[in-house]
């Protein structure tokens, strides 16, 4: 009786296609109202701070009810981790270029209020920097002062001597890093080495999210030169 009804009713229009979570126990005409009114299921997917593009990449080619591949890898730097909603059959690639405008977005805006007489030049740079706090702590309250250890150093001319820039010159993002950095390694040739090149690496070697963004812009403003695991998570700070 139920599908002569709705055909009498909506003559085939009225009802929104899509991907629907009906709960046990609905009844028939409450199902039909909540595909008149359009509220499809919300799927979400979440990225991390500091992932690689190869590895955004990945997850996304995992994901579950999104169509197409992505076979090109997005430039380092230029995806904003964060959480996003999709619809089932979401085109994979639709939500790159998300990823994509949500960056530019966040560092736009971030850009207009930083503070001056940084020592860099370009939101590229900002990026670069911004990647390489992310991968070097994960505590929030430590990014500011993270960045501004790296920002006084760049300000002395000193080399970064991060250890997460060794590795990307190693792995470029493109495979996981799973033993100690050796001393040999921190000797290599590579334009990504900030043991062995001054000033910024090329390009950033992550995808930072919106909070290292902040600190590398508004970084926190001390004497400190060095900074040291303390074991616990955190870091020790020392001028």
């Amino acid at each position: 009786l139920m599908p002569y009804v709705v055909r009498i009713r909506y003559n085939a229009q009225g009802l929104q296609a899509g991907e629907y979570k009906i709960p046990a126990k609905t009844s028939a005409m409450q199902a039909i109202k909540m595909l008149e009114k359009g509220k499809t299921l919300q799927r979400q997917i979440t990225f991390a701070e500091g992932l690689s593009s190869v590895e955004i990449v990945e997850i996304l080619n995992n994901a579950e009810a999104m169509t197409g591949e992505i076979t090109e890898i997005p430039a380092e730097g230029s995806l904003l981790p964060e959480s996003y909603a999709y619809t089932r059959d979401e085109d994979r690639q639709k939500l790159v270029e998300r990823m994509q405008s949500h960056m530019q977005d966040a560092i736009n805006d971030l850009w207009e209020g930083r503070v001056e007489n940084l020592p860099f030049d370009t939101i590229e740079e900002a990026i670069t920097l911004a990647s390489i706090v992310e991968k070097e702590t994960a505590i929030p309250s430590e990014r500011p002062r993270v960045a501004g250890v790296f920002v006084n150093r760049l300000r002395k001319g000193m080399l970064l001597q991060t250890d997460p820039t060794v590795i990307y010159a190693i792995t470029k993002g493109k495979e996981k890093f799973d033993r100690k950095l050796y001393y040999k390694d921190l000797k290599r040739d590579d334009p990504y080495n900030t043991y062995v090149y001054a000033g910024l690496p090329p390009g950033p070697i992550a995808n930072p999210g919106r909070e290292s963004l902040a600190a590398v812009l508004n970084p926190e403003e001390h004497d400190y030169l060095y900074f040291v695991a303390d074991g616990t998570g955190g870091h020790v700070f020392a001028k």
